[in-house]
């Protein structure tokens, strides 16, 4: 069993017991704070997110969570966004006022307001790039998104997986040590929580 520090980010994201149950599944250790020191000596963060990203922002001003996850994200440790999470790495948002973490160039876009939104449901995720994130898993594999945002990064390199609703947008990020999702893995089923899997690998130094 992993027994590196796994923090989850909690700033009173609605999916924050989800993910941490996600992770128990497979076998780590999750540590939900949030509290700035624990996020600065984590050795692997997860920010989870549903919901509105100006009450996100304002929420983790509060805490006094932003400069550290700034701080973490250039660490080179391992980082990993869920759905809100990705959306704010971005530096603005279109859903809001708010700012966001701006670790990412980039804006967050509404999906075109002719489809149904949120975008609910199963989903395939087209991946560009190989990335050990997903290693076991194929091509085109289905995730459950729900969202009415997405991701617009300014370096296109950083998009790893494309999703198609009406618009190809971007499933999956990935910078370096940064990575994150639009999908939910933890309602995702096995394939979701390979992900999750994955990612304590990498945080192990098992995967590269």
């Amino acid at each position: 069993m992993n027994r590196r520090r796994i923090v989850v980010v909690d700033y009173g994201s609605g999916n924050l017991r989800s993910v941490s149950k996600a992770l128990e599944q497979v076998g780590a250790l999750p540590y939900i704070s949030g509290k700035p020191k624990d996020i600065l000596d984590a050795d692997a963060l997860i920010l989870p997110g549903v919901g509105g990203a100006d009450a996100a922002m304002n929420a983790l001003n509060r805490r006094g969570l932003v400069g550290p996850i700034r701080q973490y994200a250039t660490s080179g440790r391992p980082f990993l966004g869920v759905c809100l999470g990705l959306q704010l790495l971005m530096e603005s948002t279109e859903e809001g006022t708010e700012l966001c973490l701006g670790i990412v160039p980039g804006k967050v876009k509404r999906l075109p307001r002719d489809l149904k939104v949120p975008h609910m449901g199963w989903n395939n995720v087209r991946l560009r790039h190989i990335h050990p994130l997903f290693q076991g898993i194929i091509q085109d594999t289905y995730f459950y998104f729900v969202h009415s945002y997405y991701a617009d990064p300014g370096d296109s390199s950083v998009i790893t997986g494309v999703t198609e609703y009406g618009i190809p947008f971007c499933s999956v990020l990935v910078r370096g040590n940064l990575m994150a999702t639009q999908f939910h893995p933890e309602k995702s089923g096995a394939l979701g929580l390979k992900v999750y899997q994955n990612f304590i690998a990498l945080t192990a130094g098992e995967l590269s």
